[in-house]
């Protein structure tokens, strides 16, 4: 896919902002609305005009999603994160840096008591927010393999590929040669929404589009269907977190381990 580019439409008297994604694998037009926004994704082929058509023609329901979104932004206010933490598994986790004795060029990184700690080697070169990242990389390819991997049985179903990307307009994409992406800061979320996610793309391997046969079978297979989509609508802020920006001014001391360790 090619990047998005921004547009607006006129739907029920109200200005509608919408991104279109240009597909070579796609084979029809396709609209999602989520907290994110509207995005549209168009068959290289086809012309703006058909997209503008499209989106009239499915009105009713894209302002009803849009609707129900706004209704759950005024429930669930977001929750204010704290400096120098971020979630891990839906709990807030502080991050701590402690720069050790030892003689590695890299960074180590563990779990102690819910606290996140960032072991930086003294001769280390490698940016601490690098690290993290590639060890939240790390724990987010675990979880998402481990469900999938029941997931496919039931389904009957295999995937060609599957990533764990950096995405920042999605949480994770079936395509058309069948491989599967996964936005790694699912890893942030708590487990049921990470299986809620896992869950909608597998199922994308059996059934392409978002008919009721697809709606039915996730709810199958994920009872908090529902739940992680409210979570998702409350904590996605949260969730789109720059890790420079968390671990600025993060606590940071010294651990006497011996040089040789």
């Amino acid at each position: 896919m090619k990047a998005a580019t921004q547009h607006h439409v006129r739907l029920g008297g109200r200005r509608v902002e919408y991104r279109v994604v240009r597909s070579t694998a796609a084979r029809k037009l396709r609209v999602r609305v989520g907290p994110s926004g509207v995005e549209v994704v168009q068959p290289a082929a086809r012309s703006g005009e058909d997209v503008s058509a499209f989106l009239n023609r499915h009105e009713d329901w894209i302002l009803d999603q849009l609707g129900r979104i706004e209704r759950l932004r005024g429930v669930l206010r977001p929750e204010q994160r704290r400096a120098g933490e971020i979630l891990f598994r839906g709990e807030p986790a502080p991050v701590r840096i402690e720069t050790t004795r030892a003689r590695r060029r890299g960074n180590a990184i563990r779990i102690a008591d819910g606290e996140i700690v960032i072991e930086r080697g003294q001769g280390s070169r490698t940016p601490v927010e690098r690290s993290l990242e590639t060890w939240l990389r790390r724990q987010a390819r675990n979880e998402i393999e481990r469900h999938l991997a029941a997931l496919t049985v039931r389904l009957r179903q295999t995937s060609r590929r599957v990533y764990v990307m950096g995405q920042r307009t999605k949480w994770g994409n079936c395509s058309a040669e069948r491989n599967l992406s996964f936005n790694w800061r699912l890893i942030l979320a708590p487990d049921f929404v990470l299986r809620y996610l896992v869950t909608h793309e597998a199922v994308h391997l059996a059934i392409p589009d978002h008919s009721a046969k697809f709606w039915l079978t996730v709810r199958s297979l994920c009872r908090e269907t529902e739940r992680a989509k409210q979570w998702l609508c409350r904590h996605q802020a949260q969730l789109q977190v720059d890790l420079a920006s968390v671990l600025e001014g993060t606590p940071e001391g010294e651990r006497l381990t011996p040089a040789c360790g």
